[in-house]
């Protein structure tokens, strides 16, 4: 069996979590090879991006099916000033709708109960999220159906 979709994540060896996106200016060459090999097989690609336009040029020549952003930077900063921690995100999902069809968003990284609802209505354009730390933890603390339950809700409303 082979999977419905990857997402190829920067991380250099030993690293222990994501800690930024791909520069689509610098790998260019490398994320255009990899991806069409992974969409020749039927599998859907996500590129996991850091939220700055800057580092998104040459999206069109790689030509993936999604790009996940990484949202460690807005979920360190929703609890102090949500509306500014989301701008930057803002601007991404705007870039790319205007600059490159058929791309959809995901969004991952410090995701959880909650900042989850609040990117998701401010940015409806989001297909996917990757919750799942957050989601183990919080089933420490509600039990892991009443978590999904949570989670469920959040995402149906949106």
């Amino acid at each position: 069996n082979q999977p419905n979709q990857v997402t190829l994540v920067p991380d250099p060896p030993n690293s222990l979590t994501s800690s930024f996106g791909w520069n689509c200016q610098e790998y260019k060459n490398f994320l255009k090879d990899i991806v069409k090999e992974f969409q020749s097989h039927k599998i859907r690609v996500s590129l996991f991006i850091s939220p700055s336009i800057n580092t998104l040029e040459n999206l069109s020549d790689i030509n993936p099916d999604r790009i996940e952003l990484y949202t460690f930077e807005y979920a360190r900063n929703f609890k102090f000033d949500k509306e500014k921690s989301i701008l930057p995100y803002k601007n991404v999902s705007d870039f790319v709708k205007k600059n490159v069809s058929n791309l959809k968003l995901n969004a991952g990284h410090d995701l959880n109960l909650e900042n989850l609802d609040f990117i998701l209505k401010e940015i409806p354009a989001i297909k996917e999220v990757s919750i799942g730390h957050a989601l183990v933890c919080d089933a420490f603390t509600f039990g892991l159906e009443e978590t999904i339950k949570k989670y469920k809700l959040i995402t149906s409303n949106n």
